[in-house]
């Protein structure tokens, strides 16, 4: 009886050390798709990362996009989170585009539409 409470405590107390991974959430965008600076943001999910806060980034990574180029502008770091953007469905009056920022374990993606 003594040896299987034993058991069972030592293996209560190894779940309890496992890290848990953090779950994404996705981030709900609508009626605002045109509220945040592309012409439309379709999409938006977060990791250890508050909705408010990736709206917040979204716009200012817009913001510095505009500063560095235009609609056609990049942005790699904003808000201390460093950025990567990928591109598709370019043609001379639109594209569709991937935003993912990270911040040590807070990572923001974001999909939109630019029309240019």
């Amino acid at each position: 009886m003594l040896r299987s409470t034993l058991i069972c405590a030592v293996l209560v107390l190894a779940l309890l050390v496992v890290p848990t991974a953090a779950s994404a959430a996705s981030c709900s965008v609508r009626g605002q798709e045109r509220k945040f600076g592309p012409t439309y943001v379709r999409k938006i999910t977060v990791t250890s990362v508050s909705c408010v806060s990736a709206k917040r980034l979204v716009r200012a990574h817009y913001k510095c996009r505009i500063a560095n180029g235009g609609k056609d502008g990049r942005c790699r770091r904003v808000s201390g989170y460093a950025c990567s953007e990928r591109r598709t469905n370019v043609i001379s009056t639109s594209y569709d585009s991937r935003v993912t920022c990270r911040n040590g374990s807070r990572r923001v993606v974001y999909d939109y539409t630019q029309f240019t």
